[in-house]
């Protein structure tokens, strides 16, 4: 079905609170597993309609957050999932309770139990008007980014339209472009600045309620982190610090020198990698949608099979436009068992990575998409981030298709960028970490801690107050992860670094590198994220020896790299 034809209705808390209360009560009266598990059913069907009722509100007012009646559905839902909340903690409890638990194990796995006790951690009654209060600030956060008119050469630019023009060739229009930006950003710093703060005292004061020293061990719990912890991640960090930040620390000394400029480098001098340019598309959107579709027919029958669903049913919203949302994301239609991809194009390499990145997102909800329970479609954050990671690097293969006289650039570009990315990403991860662990510090303090990480995850970056916002340590407040889904940035550098050892046995075998993937992606959420690893034939992120050995493997890559006749 066409995601235009897709059907919505409104589902009232008291109506969900009420089936969810007779279900319980069947449940625990089930003499049988069969009685049991045809409750059980009926419950992932009735949480699939109200989960599918939400997504199309939120897709729908992400494409146009002037759109008045699905504002107002979103403030609707953004105050209903708190208390829809309660009743599936008490289903929750019914089942983990239930004499059949064992059965559903046998059947369904058990991850749907360790979930389960994760998420009784993060709930109680006493936080709703605080869940609400969450989600009524992130969504003004989303709206105020959404709602940005930035002055550039005599025109009018959203956020995302005005990206091409900071990478653009030409030093003084790229410049320019940055400090159009930033200045957008320090004119609205304060309400940015307000934002932030609420958000961070109010998450403490969720964490301290239910019972921990602050909101650190609920973010972990909230992100269902059910393989790893704090300790692990700090490892990981110290790994990322040793190994990877020398290594991107020489991929921008080189690009100075390539670029004629001095090191460190200015955030718009970062932003371009070679004099005649970054790599660019080689087509307007239908053609970069045309390209998309000959790689996935070329890649395996099953990914030919899912895209071509994708183009049918019109299930990609990709141009940037007034009104809407910033950023890229991928989610699933419970009720269609069907993934939707929502991106902002804006004619710059991005634009395939998205074709790339949120399609191999797509590409594992599709195979997975008749799992059940519905919440083993999709494993952990982390272990998804991979699907999308190594998809892009799979998609090398059609660099010409994608980019035509840049595919080499592009290549080049997308190993350095993965590489130079995680110590960032980890960075986001350190800092947030820093201010849950404080979450008395001010505003002013806060980007000063963010100015100290640059220092350490980022040496090739000057901060000398050249571009508003992004130089005075301020930069970290347009990562609207921060803001909307904290803790979730780390799960992108782990993948990333999985995702650079599928690019490892691409450059070996090609074949034997999806076999590896569809090995990883077919078990959807069906293990924890090191469990997924092992049984796909790969190295888990926690060991030192895995950057260790990308970073060798990359640094010989990178150097030995032919960019002769690229200027």
């Amino acid at each position: 079905m066409k995601f235009k034809e897709m059907q919505y209705e409104r589902i009232s808390v008291e109506k969900i609170a009420e089936e969810t209360k007779a279900l319980i009560e069947e449940l625990k009266a089930a003499k049988s597993f069969s009685e049991a598990e045809e409750v059980f059913l009926r419950m992932e069907a009735m949480q699939g309609h109200v989960d599918t009722m939400s997504t199309l509100t939120h897709i729908r007012h992400s494409i146009n957050t002037e759109d008045k009646f699905y504002d107002e559905e979103e403030n609707y839902w953004n105050n209903a999932y708190p208390k829809i909340q309660e009743y599936g903690q008490e289903w929750i409890k019914a089942l983990l309770a239930s004499p059949f638990k064992e059965d559903f194990e046998k059947k369904y796995g058990s991850i749907m139990f360790v979930n389960a006790e994760m998420t009784l951690k993060t709930f109680s009654p006493e936080i709703i008007p605080d869940l609400q209060k969450e989600n009524e600030l992130v969504t003004a956060y989303e709206k105020l980014l959404a709602s940005a008119q930035i002055p550039f050469e005599g025109k009018v630019y959203t956020l995302s339209q005005i990206t091409p023009f900071k990478n653009d060739k030409d030093d003084a229009r790229r410049l320019s472009a940055w400090k159009a930006e930033g200045q957008w950003y320090k004119d609205n710093q304060q309400e940015l600045d307000r934002l932030y703060d609420e958000l961070v005292k109010l998450r403490d004061g969720m964490g301290k309620k239910l019972g921990y020293k602050d909101f650190t061990e609920l973010g972990y719990y909230r992100m269902k982190r059910n393989c790893y912890k704090k300790q692990d991640v700090e490892k990981f960090r110290e790994a990322v610090q040793k190994y990877l930040v020398p290594l991107a620390a020489k991929i921008y000394e080189r690009q100075a020198e390539r670029l004629g400029k001095s090191y460190p480098l200015s955030y718009a001098d970062a932003a371009i990698e070679f004099r005649s340019g970054n790599p660019k598309p080689a087509g307007n959107p239908d053609e970069i949608v045309e390209a998309g579709k000959k790689f996935y027919d070329w890649l395996s029958p099953e990914t030919s099979e899912f895209f071509n669903h994708m183009i049918q049913d019109e299930l990609m919203d990709l141009l940037s436009t007034k009104g809407k949302q910033g950023g890229g994301y991928c989610t699933s239609i419970m009720d269609y068992k069907t993934p939707f991809i929502f991106a902002n194009f804006n004619d710059t390499q991005h634009d395939i990575e998205v074709i790339t990145h949120e399609a191999g997102h797509a590409f594992a909800a599709y195979i997975n998409r008749n799992r059940v329970p519905a919440e083993t479609i999709w494993p952990g954050m982390e272990a998804c981030e991979v699907h999308s990671m190594s998809m892009e690097f799979f998609a090398e293969a059609f660099s010409e298709e994608f980019f035509g006289k840049d595919a080499r650039k592009y290549n080049y570009s997308h190993l350095a960028g993965a590489l130079t990315f995680i110590p960032y990403g980890t960075m986001v991860d350190h800092f947030q970490h820093i201010v849950y662990e404080n979450p008395h510090l001010s505003p002013a303090e806060r980007h000063a801690e963010w100015k100290k990480l640059v220092k350490i995850y980022q040496p090739w970056l000057k901060l000398d107050g050249e571009i508003p916002f992004y130089s005075e340590g301020e930069g970290w407040q347009r990562q609207h992860h921060i803001y909307s889904m904290p803790f979730y940035y780390i799960d992108y550098c782990l993948a990333q670094t999985v995702a650079l050892e599928f690019w490892n046995k691409i450059q070996k075998d090609q074949k034997d590198a999806w076999k590896h993937y569809m090995d990883y992606t077919k078990q959807g959420g069906s293990v924890v994220f090191t469990e997924l690893l092992k049984n796909a034939g790969m190295e888990s992120p926690f060991e030192e020896s895995c950057l260790r050995g990308i970073c060798e493997t990359a640094a010989k890559y990178l150097s030995d790299y032919d960019l002769t006749g690229i200027e």
